[in-house]
């Protein structure tokens, strides 16, 4: 297993990092982990060398307003001397703080649940412009700074969901050691993106990388010309490897935290981390080039996320509606039908494509000149389908 300085916090972590977000389960039940397969998966990972194990307050469970499974999974494997050899990481419930209070209260109960006496990462959950504003009413950073003196944690760092003005606000607002960002060879330009990872290497942060599959998506059910491309190359890599290897080329990230399902996962991903014997060669790269075309030649809408066009005068997030449009095409139909779900669950009422009047404000400070009101009905079409 390789390790690398993670940041300003002169931790060495291994490149694969474990996430218990995707547990093996026992049924269709979130909560209902297969706790022995698991705790199997962590230890044998943990044996092999992984050193960093990613969870969060809510994981594999009912709903975001009470604690999940994983965390009470992890520290049951984390028995029998297998702490020792790893840092933990979890996760405030950001969304669930009300008061000053509330931070200690959060804090108290993950370290029982976890049976710790510290926490060696502990991030501020999935930050956007909403959670953030709240947070620091409720004296965020002497919360931390509290936490950080007493010893309950070791290191403190952030998740984020949001765009990037917002993550430099953030980066800028504290001395963090680390942060956790979405970011894969398609998710470029996507929240935090490329710029954000450079804007927190600057400030010698630790940078910690989720999604690097996008869910799973860059492993399964890729389009034809994707597999062939790969197939020509002189590699014998599978999707995920080509994948984690792009992200470990990046000298700048620390770990990349793979949320794995079964042992067959854990063993790939391992073994891909372990094969790692230097940087990926201009060959290797350029395939990832013409897979990123194949990707981009499948977008329907050019939107770069710029938001110029916000906000809307009756709230439609355009952005992100085209974001969600655009993830719908670049996969098979049943990765598509996944996206319409979750458009249909995450994205606010009053902020989905069919609350657009067609004022036409947006369309005079689009810097690509995409006829926004006419691709938001389109994108109202797709997503008002069943299926």
């Amino acid at each position: 297993m390789q390790y690398r300085r993670l940041g300003k916090t002169e931790e060495q972590v291994s490149v694969l990092g474990f996430g218990c977000m995707r547990l093996p389960l026992l049924d269709d039940q979130n909560n209902n982990i297969d706790r022995a397969e698991a705790i199997k998966m962590l230890r044998f990972a943990i044996d092999q060398g992984v050193n960093y194990i990613d969870t969060a307050f809510p994981y594999h469970g009912t709903g975001f307003d009470k604690g999940g499974e994983s965390e009470p999974l992890v520290a049951e494997a984390l028995r029998d001397g297998y702490r020792e050899r790893v840092k933990v990481a979890t996760k405030l419930p950001s969304w669930l703080i009300q008061s000053r209070e509330d931070f200690d209260k959060f804090l108290n109960l993950q370290l029982q649940r976890l049976q710790t006496e510290q926490i060696d990462f502990y991030l501020i959950h999935a930050l956007n412009k909403s959670f953030w504003a709240n947070l620091k009413k409720h004296d965020l950073f002497g919360f931390i700074d509290s936490a950080l003196k007493d010893g309950r944690i070791k290191h403190a760092g952030f998740s984020f969901h949001d765009d990037y003005p917002t993550f430099v606000e953030i980066v800028d607002a504290y001395d963090w050691s680390f942060c956790q960002i979405q970011y894969n060879y398609i998710d470029i330009d996507y929240q935090a993106g490329l710029k954000g990872l450079q804007y927190a290497a600057d400030r010698d942060m630790g940078i910690v990388i989720m999604e690097p599959l996008r869910g799973g998506a860059l492993t399964r059910n890729l389009p034809d010309q994707v597999l062939q491309r790969f197939e020509k190359s002189d590699r014998s890599w599978s999707p995920a490897e080509w994948a984690l290897r792009w992200l470990w080329n990046n000298p700048q990230i620390g770990v990349v935290l793979s949320g794995m399902s079964d042992m067959e996962q854990t063993r790939e991903n391992i073994d891909s981390a372990k094969a790692l014997s230097g940087p990926m060669t201009e060959e290797d790269l350029q395939v990832i080039e013409e897979v990123q075309q194949i990707y981009r030649e499948r977008i329907k809408v050019n939107c770069t996320a710029c938001r110029y066009c916000m906000p809307c005068p009756v709230g439609v997030d355009i952005p992100r509606n085209f974001q969600m449009y655009n993830s719908y095409f670049l996969f098979d139909k049943a990765a598509g039908n996944s996206v319409r779900f979750q458009y249909n669950m995450q994205v606010p009422d009053n902020a989905k494509a069919e609350k657009c009047i067609k004022c036409g404000k947006c369309i005079v400070h689009c810097p690509q000149n995409i006829p926004i009101p006419e691709e938001l009905e389109n994108v109202f079409k797709l997503f008002a389908q069943k299926g």
